[in-house]
């Protein structure tokens, strides 16, 4: 066989044998290096005569065609192969299922926010929403809870730093400060009514918001919600507090039979006061007495803190926990659990 032959030959086993693209390099350089078989051929054309350099040099390119068209195709075949081999990798089994898209959902308490906004909306009650970081005067004294009040041992809370008015500044243990802001504003708007003695209208609010104190178990978080109303006129009694807060209770609850009753209690910002017990008819909690709020006529200091006349003026205000209720709707026995951020309790809700 013809040498020239016998190289391409040699050439295209090397390179079909090469297992990777750095060992077929390695086989072009035996070839077609600076050393190589083929380079070298081409370096002896130089001694011989011209007609005979023609002959050998036109046989020697047409064996280093062949030699680089082998190359190409090994090199050509290796890139398939690796992309055969990642095709495989990365296949995709188009009969299995889709996978979904995750969809969020409101939290649950804020399900019952919105649901006690709603109802109380439905009465004309406003919304009111108010700073969380609250002043001493706000959040106690304006409420008729006086520094040396005893009721403030009840309300273990955060105080942080910095003052307002030389006063103390603390995360609101109640949203009952907004009842005190939301007044406040409503008398200023309608002073010159209030003047000239043509009346005012009534004050009909709630204010549903974050609250805080030191507490935490099973029924009680650090961090929990809360929402106050206020009802101030001129003529509004505990007959109307009566009537507002069964509706709102049996709505909420969808419950026509639902029982309230209302149990002397003692709020230092109402007189007189009462805690608000309910009890199903019907259901796993049926004859239970469960307390879900406290309530009562607006005590007459806090009516003057209000700017208002309490010879003239009266109304009730409540508080309820928007966590209980929720607790009560959904049959959860333990509060942590809307907290605990855990993705298969939550989207049970939604």
């Amino acid at each position: 066989m013809n040498p020239l032959d016998d190289i391409v030959e040699a050439a295209r086993v090397a390179f079909s044998q090469a297992p990777t693209p750095a060992d077929l390099e390695n086989a072009k350089a035996v070839f077609l290096g600076k050393s190589g078989q083929l380079t070298e051929m081409m370096k002896g054309l130089a001694a011989l005569p011209i007609e005979e350099k023609k002959v050998r040099g036109a046989a020697i390119n047409v064996a280093k065609q062949a030699v680089e068209a082998a190359l190409t195709a090994r090199r050509q075949a290796m890139v398939d192969a690796e992309l055969e081999r990642q095709l495989r990798a990365e296949a995709l089994d188009v009969t299995l299922p889709g996978r979904r898209v995750a969809v969020g959902g409101l939290h649950p308490v804020s399900l019952t926010m919105a649901r006690i906004e709603g109802i109380f909306g439905s009465m004309g009650f406003e919304v009111a929403q108010g700073p969380e970081i609250e002043t001493d005067w706000f959040n106690f004294t304006a409420l008729n809870t006086p520094e040396d009040h005893p009721a403030r041992s009840m309300h273990d809370t955060f105080y942080v730093e910095g003052e307002s008015g030389g006063a103390p500044m603390l995360l609101r243990t109640h949203t009952s400060p907004m009842q005190i802001r939301h007044a406040v504003q409503h008398v200023k708007t309608h002073r010159a009514r209030l003047d000239a003695g043509q009346g005012m209208p009534e004050i009909r609010v709630i204010a549903p918001g974050r609250t805080y104190r030191v507490d935490s178990d099973a029924t009680h978080s650090p961090m929990f919600h809360q929402c106050e109303g206020l009802w101030v006129g001129e003529a509004v009694s505990f007959k109307d507090l009566k009537v507002v807060f069964t509706d709102f209770c049996r709505t909420f609850f969808e419950s026509d039979d639902l029982v309230l009753r209302f149990r002397p209690s003692f709020f230092p910002f109402t007189e007189p006061s009462a805690e608000v017990d309910i009890q199903f008819q019907s259901g796993p909690l049926a004859g239970r007495w469960l307390e879900v709020a406290g309530s009562g006529q607006v005590h007459p200091n806090v009516i003057r803190n209000m700017g208002l006349d309490p010879e003239q003026f009266i109304g009730f205000a409540f508080g309820m926990g928007p966590d209980r209720l929720t607790m009560l709707r959904y049959g959860v026995n333990d509060l942590r659990l809307f907290f605990d951020g855990d993705l298969r309790f939550l989207s049970q809700f939604n």
